[in-house]
Formats: C-alpha cells, structure tokens, sequence
C-alpha cells in the first residue's frame, strides 16, 4: 500500500514521535510498502492513513476522513492523548478515535484507559528495540560509581528530576550518581535542571545525547528509572529490556502495561522516598537487582522489531477490514 504516516515531530527531531514514525516507516516499507513521514498534511491521496498522536494531528485526521471517507485510517495513541487530551480537549481527541478504522495501543492497559466503545479497534503495539552491542554495566567496572540512568526529554508528564531529588536522600556512603540525558522542554526545564546539577554531586545533566552515547550510558549504567507521571508506552523501557538493564518504574498504567503487574521495580508515582528506599535496595541488595535484571531479560522478546512489525500489519488489516465493513 501507498501509506503516509503524519507526526507533530519535525525531521532531526529527537522526540519520541519521530523516532516512532521513522521506525514504522522502516518496518512498513520492509513489508514492501510506500511509506511517506510527513509533519502538515493537505488532503493527498493514498491507501491508507497513520496519524501519530489523536489529538496533535486532529486536523490532518479531520481533513484525511473528509477528503477520503472510504480510505483506512489508523490513529496511534500517546500518552498525553489518553491520560490529559481525552479530558482536556474532547471533541478534537475523541473525534481522532471515534472516526479511526483502527486504534494503536502501545501498552497493554491502553484498553482499560479509553472509552469502552473503542475497545473493539484497538490494537496492542509494543514498541521494539534493537539489542546493543554492551550489555548493561558492561563499561562500568571502571568505576566505583552505581550509575543510574534517567533518559527522556526534561518535562513536567516524565517527573525528570525525581531521581535526582530521590538522590538527595541517599546516605552519604552511597556510591549513586544519577545521569540524566535529554534536553530541556523549554526554559524553565532548563533552569531547573541547571540548578539541580549545581545543587546536588549526585546529579549530572548531560543534554540531549546521539542514539550511540544513549546506547553507552546504558551500558555505563546499572539502573535506569522511568519515572514519568503518565506514559503511553516509553520506548526506552523496549530498549532497557533488549538490553537487560534492570528498571526501577513509577507505577502508573503505562508502565505496567509494558512490564507487567507482578514486575518487581515498581515505586508510587512522584513519591520521592519511596523511590530513594528502592534505589537504596538495588545498591545494596544484589540479589534484588539480579531479580529485575532477570525479569527485563525475560521481557525483552516483548520488544522485537519483528514484534512489532507484525502488530503493525495486524493493525493495518483490521483497519482495512474495518473500513470496507463500513462503506455503503
């Protein structure tokens, strides 16, 4: 199929939607389709339609369905759409689902988070992740340092700075350092971060970092904390999985539904002590962290690129099969 997938996200940015879009792009056009990314859309023509984001590109879905009323349309759900945009703008989110052929999940409870008349298009997407090349803590015998990791753009849905204020509460014989990679939302985010660094020894704030330095902090590091306030489904858990590092996650629905509810690094979300008694654990409790190393060892098949090319293609077969169903 001839398939355009519209993302908010420019090109070169690192956002997690371009990355998304770029991925899909690869995967669908392995599969042998045309596939164009593009960022504003004015009504061309093709087989079928991938929007990233229902409430973001609320408008190109709108000006897609009128223009094409008997063309496939998938709507890809993120976090900010299902835990604030459903709420906070209904009629342009809830319009993006409702005249959707197809609904892509990227974690196992988006189902239980959307209204229950959507249910029957949704598909579950697990976002995947190549395997690197250094296993988790490989580079990190160099060091005396317990290094944890935080990556993510620095904004108020990831909670960015809660590591580094959990890290505050360490005793002083702790060997953890928090290193944070991403860049700032904006300038407030920046001067916090900023001021956090200068604050705290524990915390260093390293910028937005190329996929190949990403791929060495994680190597460099024992731990990564995915602390965000709501998710729709982080590819970076995918990626701390395929690469067996142990996660310590706050424990809201988008995190669950990618590592499950019997996983056993979760913390109560934006509860500062709490998360500082489980990065305590994993300092110091090996058997603790060689239990999370196992479990995102044995999680990692979730995330493969064949995985999620397959759920790709399921999602465009319902869509299309949806879609035909509903022609007159």
């Amino acid at each position: 199929m001839d398939i355009i997938i519209i993302t908010p996200a420019a090109p070169g940015s690192k956002a997690g939607n371009r990355a998304t879009a770029e991925r899909w792009q690869a995967l669908l056009e392995q599969s042998g389709h045309q596939v164009s990314v593009i960022t504003e859309y004015k009504g061309e023509a093709c087989n079928l339609f991938l929007a990233l984001h229902a409430w973001r590109s609320h408008d190109a879905i709108r000006l897609f369905r009128e223009s094409w009323p008997g063309k496939p349309l998938v709507v890809a759900l993120t976090g900010t759409d299902i835990y604030r945009h459903q709420y906070k703008y209904p009629e342009q989110t809830l319009y993006s689902m409702q005249v959707a052929d197809a609904l892509i999940g990227l974690h196992a409870q988006v189902g239980d988070d959307i209204p229950e008349r959507f249910r029957d298009k949704l598909v579950t997407l697990f976002q995947s992740a190549d395997k690197p090349p250094e296993a988790p803590g490989a580079a990190a015998s160099a060091t005396s340092d317990f290094n944890v990791c935080v990556i993510g753009h620095l904004r108020s849905e990831k909670d960015s700075l809660r590591a580094a204020k959990a890290a505050r509460l360490m005793p002083t014989a702790s060997r953890i350092r928090v290193m944070c990679a991403g860049k700032a939302h904006d300038a407030h985010w920046e001067g916090l971060a900023t001021r956090e660094a200068d604050e705290n020894p524990r915390f260093h704030w390293l910028g937005e970092l190329e996929k190949a330095d990403v791929l060495q902090l994680m190597a460099t590091s024992q731990l990564l904390v995915m602390s965000s306030l709501m998710e729709g489904g982080a590819n970076v858990v995918s990626e701390a999985c395929r690469a067996g590092l142990p996660v310590v996650a706050s424990d809201i629905s988008g995190n669950i539904g990618l590592l499950g509810k019997d996983y056993g690094g979760y913390y109560p979300v934006g509860n500062t002590s709490a998360l500082a008694a489980v990065l305590t654990r994993a300092e110091t409790d090996s058997a603790f962290l060689v239990q999370l190393r196992e479990q995102v060892s044995q999680l990692a098949g979730k995330f493969t690129p064949e995985r999620e090319q397959e759920s790709l293609e399921q999602a465009l077969l319902l869509a299309v099969q949806r879609c035909s169903r509903n022609q007159p």
